[in-house]
């Protein structure tokens, strides 16, 4: 995959990294990612935000730094080894919440107001659960996804799932979305 010309990369990022390499985590985001995250994310002052699939905290650095003061962000992965990390780091930031629950009971139970931005980093909200999320998108929010290329870790018949996705958004008539064949391939959609 090419490399991006990424600036200012987060300050909390390389420690993530390290500690995300030391336990084995080998399903980080790719940083052209976080920073289209980060860029969405601050043309919404005072957002609310949600990420599907914490991970270790790679794409909530590039996230937090976009946020304002008033936004917030709720991540909620199921992967206690890899959150541990995100917590150590980001716990303390009264902006974030971050749960280690699974996030297909998260989503049929969230009661809470609209988000202006959801990143699905994982199977719920992505290939699970898509009405359920993109019902809790405001107008004029963004709905991104990443891993759209064919990746070598995907199990078979996976392509079919990305490929039924795109054509679920295209056909989602309060969804407009662009495809970018850019960085591990992303949908980036926003509700009308």
């Amino acid at each position: 995959m090419e490399e991006h010309n990424v600036s200012s990369v987060p300050m909390l990022y390389d420690a993530i990294l390290k500690q995300s390499e030391e336990i084995g985590f080998q399903m980080s985001s790719d940083k052209a990612v976080g920073a289209l995250l980060k860029v969405l994310v601050a043309s919404k002052p005072g957002g609310n935000f949600l990420e599907l699939g914490t991970g270790t905290g790679l794409a909530l650095a590039w996230i937090a730094e976009g946020m304002d003061d008033k936004a917030t962000l709720t991540s909620i992965d199921n992967d206690p080894k890899a959150i541990a990390i995100a917590k150590k780091y980001f716990e303390e930031d009264p902006r974030i919440a971050i749960h280690c629950e699974d996030a297909a009971k998260w989503i049929a139970g969230y009661q809470g107001k609209a988000f202006d931005l959801i990143f699905a980093d994982t199977w719920a909200g992505k290939y699970t659960h898509l009405d359920d999320v993109l019902m809790r998108i405001k107008p004029g929010g963004f709905y991104v996804v990443d891993d759209m290329h064919k990746q070598p870790n995907w199990p078979e018949g996976h392509e079919e799932k990305v490929k039924a996705l795109y054509n679920t958004l295209e056909h989602t008539s309060s969804m407009q979305l662009v495809r970018l064949d850019w960085a591990t391939g992303l949908v980036v959609a926003v509700k009308i």
